[in-house]
Parts: structure tokens; sequence; C-alpha cells
């Protein structure tokens, strides 16, 4: 008996995925978490208005989504002040940056991120035979100016820039992204992942026009909207590049239900703004969480908050397993030095509660191993 005959390619890819979800997680413990704060989720909930139509929707779901998204595509353009051909609509960020990687980067073709980044991207170009560079955050922020100027030394064709950034909360003012941009080498795309600007300060979102064809600008429903069950997301830049995606993208790739409700989450901007405010009073609770436990919280652009449990990456991992072992769901960053901390997502005070009376356990057992290691 042969088996499939694999691509070189595939045989030698490491057999793992970059995230282990939490039902995962739950599954192997044998029981539930009882409060969920680790996947960055929006436990707020979605807009009333985009349950209802999901709903709706549902005695339709015989239908195939539209290829085209067309209603949710002209939504989001007039929203944004550009074109529907500006607009490229797909299965989440994940699934966008799966089909850009697919569109740019082939066998040993050169992309650039920071270590310790948004991992799925690096997933992505490894599936597709690319080599990453990364350069090291600098005070816990993405250094936009080094990932340039590797990109140039290394003959890039992505350079991958989160604003807000995941996993730490950072964040940059847009203009400052968008007055570097000269410094980006030619035939050079800048990816940039703005996943969380809705939760951010004013003049976080960099002042792009969408006909630079520089840059392309990746969003999302599954945060500030909380819609991450639904998986869209969408892109915006030049229209030769989004009309580029139509060569690859799955064009029946979007959930009919999932499309309007993104649709109705879009119309309710007050949904939206209470949203954001329950959002802005989570993190001040973190915050206040970590200062009764001798930790500092660091400041936060996005839906979570990255707590410095003040040693190293072993602690941190203690730290964090002290809270699963007591059904808390938290993660922690992947590399150092950014792993010293954990990160715990916004939520409604009864997860908040919980997290906060199952940390002080949480550290007493990481201390205790400290000191017996």
């Amino acid at each position: 008996m042969t088996g499939p005959r694999y691509t070189p390619l595939a045989l030698s890819l490491p057999a793992t995925v970059p995230f282990v979800g939490p039902e995962t997680q739950e599954r192997a413990r044998g029981q539930g978490f009882a409060a969920r704060l680790g996947a960055n989720e929006n436990i707020f909930g979605p807009s009333p208005k985009a349950v209802e139509a999901m709903a709706k929707a549902a005695a339709e779901i015989w239908k195939y989504g539209d290829a085209e998204n067309i209603d949710l595509r002209h939504a989001l353009a007039a929203h944004h002040g550009v074109s529907p051909a500006h607009i490229i609509v797909g299965e989440g960020i994940d699934g966008l940056l799966g089909y850009l990687v697919r569109l740019l980067v082939g066998a040993g073709d050169a992309v650039v991120t920071s270590l310790g980044a948004y991992p799925t991207f690096n997933y992505h170009v490894a599936g597709f035979g690319g080599v990453i560079h990364t350069v090291p955050y600098r005070d816990d922020r993405e250094d936009y100016e080094a990932l340039f100027a590797r990109a140039a030394e290394a003959d890039a064709k992505i350079v991958y820039l989160a604003n807000p950034d995941n996993p730490m909360g950072s964040w940059h003012k847009g203009a400052g992204i968008a007055a570097a941009l000269d410094q980006l080498p030619a035939g050079c795309l800048l990816l940039l992942d703005e996943a969380y600007v809705e939760c951010a300060p004013e003049g976080t979102a960099a002042p792009v026009s969408a006909d630079d064809a520089r840059v392309i600008r990746m969003r999302t429903f599954s945060k500030a909207y909380a819609m991450a069950g639904a998986r869209v997301g969408y892109a915006i830049g030049h229209p030769d590049l989004i009309a580029a995606f139509n060569k690859v993208r799955n064009h029946f790739g979007m959930n009919r239900a999932a499309q309007v409700g993104a649709l109705a989450a879009l119309q309710d901007q007050d949904w939206l703004d209470q949203v954001l405010a329950q959002i802005g009073a989570a993190r001040l609770r973190i915050a206040e969480i970590a200062a009764e436990n001798g930790l500092a919280a660091l400041p936060s652009a996005t839906n979570f908050v990255a707590i410095d449990c003040g040693r190293d990456g072993v602690f941190a991992k203690a730290v964090l397993d002290g809270l699963v072992d007591q059904g808390i769901f938290v993660r922690m960053p992947f590399a150092g030095p950014q792993n010293r901390c954990i990160r715990v997502s916004c939520g409604p005070e009864a997860e908040l509660s919980a997290f906060a009376a199952a940390l002080p356990e949480a550290l007493t057992r990481a201390l205790a191993a400290a000191r017996a290691g």
C-alpha cells in the first residue's frame, strides 16, 4: 500500500497550527473553562441587530453566499469613503492573509515581520515556501523603521505590521507609519493589520490613501464587532491588488448568514460605541487586578491587556498554567522578552472577577516553583 505523494515543501513543514483552541484545551482538561479570556474574542457580544439578521438568514442557508459580497463591499466602501473596487471581503483576516501570501510569495521569497508577532502570517508564509526575516520589538512595540530597513536588506516582498499590535496591545500613531512609507523599498508591500483599530485612540489608523499601491490594510468583524465565529474580514487596497484576489480566493467561501450579520453590525454604530466603552472599562479593571497583585499592565489599544509578570517566560508560563488549572483560559506571547507577560482579554465583570480570584493562587504556585528551581 502506498500513500499520497506529498510535495517536498509539505514534508518539510512541522505538524502544527498557530494556536491551540480553547475547545481543544477543554477536551484535554476534561472540563470547561470558567472564564474564556485568552482568544481575544469580544465577550460583550455582537449587535442584537446582527444576531437578528443572521437568524432570519438561517432560513435561506441552503443558498451559497453572494460570491461577490456586493452588499457588504458597497457598505464598507461607503463607511471608509472609498470605492467598492478598493474592498475585498474574505474569511477573516486569517483567510485574507493566506490569499495575499499565495499571490505574492513563492519558494525562497523573503518577507519581514516582528519576532513574536501574529504567528498565523508566518504559518501562511511557511506554507508557500517563503523565507521569514524577523526584527525584535522595541519598547514592547513593533519597530516599523527597523522592519522597513530589514525589508530593504532582504529584498522582501511583504512587510507585516500590526497596529495596534497583537500580542502586546501597543500601538503607533498612524501618521508616523504613513510618513515612513518612503523608507519602504520599491516593490515591497506593507501589510498593515488593523484588526484592533476600532479599539484604539483617534489617530492610530494610518492616513494612507486606498490608492497607494504600497499598502494593503486588513480589518475584521471578529474584534470590536464581536463576530469572531462568523469569520468576516476585509482588506482595503489599490484596485489592481484587490482584483488579483479573485484569481485565488474561494469565491463561495463566505457564509451567507455571516455576510448579512456583518452588514447589520456595520450599520449599528451605536452598539459599537457601547461595546468600545465596555472594553475601555475592562482594560482599567484588568490593570487594577494586576496592580493588586504587584504586577504591571501594559498600556493597551486593543480588547486585551498584556500583564508583565516581572520575570521571564518560564515564570509567566507557570502563572498561565496556574490560571488554566483553575479554569481561567488566558494566553501569553511566544517570544522573549515579551513572553514575560500573560495576555488577558477584556470581558464582563463575572469573567474578570474569576480571573481576579484565581491570579493570587497562580502567582503563589509560580513563585514556589521559581524558588524550588
